[in-house]
């Protein structure tokens, strides 16, 4: 894990407002030897003390948690685990050195491994596409058929034996044929090879979109106030949960003429990609699977609404930033934004943030009170960041029983792997053993952080009796300094003294030698632990 500076940055800020020790201490609440310590780097600071002092430093947390810093430096770390950098020997523990004194290197080291690491994938998806594509191996077959029979025919044709005017025609009818087959095999491949180089760009724009949401603090005041006045232009506030549903249908067709349809799911499979939802912009038509549960489709209502009504700012919140470089990754993060739009107008801040503070950040409570699904509630909690009304930070995952990442947000001092599975003894992971049941762990990690772990893994609705169960595994995370307030630490021993779970975040960056489920061999100093 990274040690970020906290305490020096928060000093050099109240030197440079001119702020004395003990006026700023007095203002946030706490002793002057407590801010002291921690400005000198004694003490670990999180949470509403941290908050209070950046509030008065007129800054904001991420400022001084050094987000964007430690997402470089695990992003360092994790070029060190690459299979091809170990035998160079990196130390990964001079990641933060190196990005400290040479980000802009730094940052061009991680460019460069995202671009190597991509050409690699393309070259394996081509390698095999040529290997195992049936299409190839029966196309080059009636490539060399075709040439051999031509071939024949006009040895026979330039033959010393003259051919009658009759089988000459043949012979000449059957060259024409298969010249004909052999440029339409010879246009079949050309075209099989250029649509193999599709798979150009097959990570990255998932990783372009990670850190544009992360750079926002997982936070963005503009869908804020755009989903508050969707709310008052479609009288949410007075519909409840119940009436939510209902309220946005009406709006959707006497604001914007849409209709909302109940439709097979087959039926929707047809028009487009996703089976369970469909709007089509020339009718104004929203087909809705007539078999998607009440909390899908209450979301892709308010995402249309969303949409409809609030386009620009959508479109604001993307502009004047540099990390989404591709059109994919612009495409996805237009999707993430509209799907936080989406969560805001269902659950609106100040609403939800009362009622997390007040049920203790009881998830189950939350989805009963705004017809929620566990996964949007949880992801809706990692978005409380308001200053001067935040929530408790946490980390999000979610997972497939593969144990492919598919969507995540870290949190300071946690990184998320972006290649490849977290350890295996999260409580991510063991969450499918008991689906439906949540799981907490309290784990510790070779740094000796310590962080309470909430996962439930939760099956996504069936439509019909033959269709494939499909679970997926999602998992909120905090400090264990701030879970506290949550009720889920209850009747758990929190103290630094109390049995953890010991972790890491993948196998090769682990130190832990002795781990009965260790898959890879670590590159750092296993004699550590």
């Amino acid at each position: 894990m990274t040690r970020i500076l906290v305490g020096t940055k928060l000093r050099d800020r109240r030197r440079a407002l001119g702020i004395t020790q003990r006026a700023l201490a007095e203002r946030v609440g706490i002793s002057a030897s407590y801010l002291n310590l921690i400005e000198g780097n004694h003490r670990r600071i999180g949470g509403a003390v941290l908050g209070r002092l950046a509030d008065e430093l007129q800054a904001t947390v991420d400022e001084f948690d050094g987000a964007a810093e430690r997402r470089l430096v695990d992003d360092l770390v994790e070029i060190a685990a690459a299979p091809e950098i170990e035998p160079l020997q990196v130390q990964a523990d001079g990641a933060a050195d190196l990005a400290a004194a040479h980000p802009r290197w730094a940052r061009a080291l991680v460019a460069l491994h995202r671009a190597c690491r991509e050409r690699t994938q393309t070259v394996v998806a081509l390698s095999d596409r040529l290997n195992q594509d049936p299409f190839l191996g029966d196309a080059v077959h009636g490539l060399l058929s075709k040439a051999t029979a031509v071939r024949s025919a006009c040895e026979i044709l330039a033959g010393p034996t003259p051919l009658a005017p009759s089988e000459s025609q043949r012979f000449l009818a059957m060259i024409g044929d298969d010249s004909r087959a052999l440029g339409e095999v010879a246009s079949a491949l050309a075209h099989f090879f250029d649509t193999a180089r599709a798979p150009a760009r097959p990570v990255t724009p998932i990783e372009e979109v990670d850190d544009f949401i992360a750079d926002h603090d997982n936070h963005f005041p503009l869908l804020e106030q755009a989903a508050q006045r969707v709310r008052q232009a479609a009288g949410l506030d007075g519909a409840g949960r119940d009436g939510l549903e209902a309220a946005l249908v009406a709006w959707l067709r006497s604001t914007h003429a849409v209709h909302v349809l109940n439709t097979a799911e087959a039926e929707i499979a047809t028009l487009g990609k996703d089976p369970a939802v469909h709007f089509d912009v020339a009718t104004r038509t929203l087909r809705l699977a007539d078999t998607a549960p009440a909390t899908s489709r209450r979301f892709e209502l308010a995402r249309l609404a969303g949409e409809l009504a609030e386009g620009q700012s959508l479109a604001r919140a993307l502009e004047g930033t540099a990390l989404l470089g591709s059109a994919g990754a612009r495409r996805r993060a237009q999707r993430a934004l509209s799907s936080y739009l989406a969560a805001a107008i269902v659950m609106p801040y100040d609403a939800v943030h009362a009622a997390a503070v007040a049920a203790r950040y009881d998830i189950d409570h939350l989805c009963a009170r705004y017809g929620a699904s566990f996964e949007q509630v949880s992801h809706r909690l990692v978005t409380l960041r308001r200053p001067g009304m935040q929530g408790i930070r946490f980390g999000f995952l979610r997972v497939d029983p593969a144990g492919h990442l598919s969507k995540g947000q870290s949190l300071p001092g946690l990184p998320l792997p972006r290649y490849g599975n977290a350890c295996a003894l999260w409580a991510v992971y063991k969450a499918f053993q008991t689906p439906g049941q949540l799981e907490r762990q309290l784990a510790e990690f070779p740094s000796g952080s310590r962080y309470l772990f909430l996962a439930r893994a939760v099956e996504k609705p069936r439509s019909r009796f033959l269709a494939p169960r499909r679970f997926v595994s999602v998992m909120l995370a905090c400090d264990v300094l701030q879970a506290d307030p949550l009720v889920y630490a209850d009747g758990l021993d929190l103290s630094s003294q109390a049995p953890a779970v010991p972790v890491g975040t993948t196998c090769r960056t682990c130190v832990r030698s002795r781990c009965d489920w260790r898959q890879e061999d670590p590159i750092l100093d296993a004699d550590r632990r």
